[in-house]
């Protein structure tokens, strides 16, 4: 009890120190730990570190919008966890299900207008999946003050490399010269074609790499490592993220 009302204490006072018009506008997060944390609290099954997870996420989303931060993407599920156990995978998917379906009538969701999108490569997900995140991204497609967008079947090396298989197409096709390919291009036909590159990247669980994530948009990312395990991570770990942020004097180079 008394530990709360010091963290609620320590929350205010970060808060209030923040600068409104140094917020980034778009925090991207690597939630890291999930795992650990059921391992460490003598579950059997690691799918509870998931869903424990899952309620950090919608957390986080509510620090994000309280603060002014009108992006967040999270890293929910890369291309190579498929490789993971026939039982995690399974219950990782009946996991996306509920939670996609939950957002199609979500009241913070319409309140706040949060746009729902998914990023990765969909078609290798169940249809189920598939059908639960177009449902999502349908009753939300309107909005455009806030964004949500949620890395699945993701891997930022397949990314670049689906954005010059599409770039390579409108070559073949006429559309473009080779002269017409930069960066621009390039940003454009990512999956996260039209959305700002994040400012801030966060990893959790004490993990300092990226893990193949953002790997283009991340070139000026300013990056943050905490220990906190994703399941464990308290708003006063967010806002000490969102404070080393914005203590950097950001540099665009060397």
């Amino acid at each position: 009890m008394g530990e709360n009302i010091i963290y609620r204490i320590y929350d205010w006072y970060i808060s209030r120190n923040l600068d409104p018009d140094k917020m980034p506008k778009h925090v991207a997060i690597i939630m890291d730990g999930n795992r650990r944390y059921a391992k460490l609290h003598g579950e059997i099954d690691v799918l509870k570190g998931h869903e424990y997870g899952a309620d950090t996420l919608e957390k986080v989303l509510d620090w994000s919008i309280e603060l002014g931060i009108e992006i967040v993407t999270a890293y929910a599920f890369s291309t190579e966890n498929f490789n993971r156990s026939k039982h995690e995978v399974d219950g990782l998917m009946q996991l996306f299900i509920k939670n996609f379906k939950k957002l199609v009538d979500h009241e913070k969701i319409h309140k706040n207008e949060v746009k729902v999108q998914v990023v990765g490569r969909v078609e290798l997900l169940p249809e189920e999946v598939k059908q639960a995140i177009f449902d999502a991204e349908k009753a939300t497609e309107k909005y455009n003050k806030r964004v949500l967008n949620l890395a699945i079947g993701y891997d930022g090396r397949l990314e670049i490399i689906d954005s010059f298989k599409k770039i390579i197409k409108e070559v073949q096709d006429g559309k473009i010269t080779i002269d017409d390919v930069d960066e621009e291009l390039v940003s454009k036909n990512l999956y996260t074609g039209g959305i700002d590159d994040p400012n801030l990247i966060i990893r959790t669980s004490g993990e300092e790499r990226l893990s193949g994530f953002l790997l283009w948009q991340s070139s000026y990312s300013e990056l943050y490592f905490c220990e906190t395990l994703w399941p464990e991570l308290r708003k006063v770990d967010f806002l000490r993220a969102i404070r080393s942020y914005q203590a950097r004097e950001r540099r665009f180079g060397v």
